[in-house]
């Protein structure tokens, strides 16, 4: 897993992340699982908070839904900088399931509160691109952005 990139294909570019399957095995296979299937496949990002982070990973598009299933907490002590991916989740630490948001800027108050299971190595600007653009008061972002393909490549 660690020798696998994540790679987001956007309607404003592509993004790729690697795993940190040490830290967040369940997590990581999760993720390589879903974007396997084709899960993510056509979903939006439909949360976007200026200097925070963009939300993905939700079938529904409001934040509310999921796989089906639920994957435990693997909080380490990975910090969420500029750049990390992390599962997104309720109130209830161990509701992740496929919902994940991607950093923006270094987040501290996050820090073994959410799971960290990757790092952007590639795409960063697509990234800040997604994060800036304009947003309902609720954080919709009133741009579409939208995964067209995810899909796991071996890092070269």
């Amino acid at each position: 897993m660690g020798k696998l990139l994540a790679v987001i294909e956007t309607n404003h570019g592509t993004i790729k992340f690697k795993f940190f399957p040490k830290e967040a095995p369940g997590h990581c296979r999760n993720f390589i699982k879903l974007a396997q299937r084709g899960f993510y496949n056509n979903l939006i990002f439909h949360r976007v908070i200026k200097g925070f982070m963009i939300q993905g990973g939700d079938p529904r598009g409001d934040g509310t839904g999921g796989p089906g299933w639920r994957v435990n907490a693997e909080f380490s002590k990975l910090p969420h900088l500029k750049g990390t991916v992390s599962m997104a989740r309720s109130q209830d630490i161990n509701s992740a399931g496929s919902q994940f948001f991607i950093c923006l800027d270094r987040q501290d108050f996050l820090d073994g509160k959410y799971t960290v299971f990757g790092q952007v190595v590639l795409g960063q600007n697509v990234v800040d691109k997604i994060g800036g653009l304009p947003t309902s008061p609720t954080d919709r972002p009133l741009q579409e952005a939208r995964m067209l393909k995810v899909s796991i490549e071996l890092a070269s």
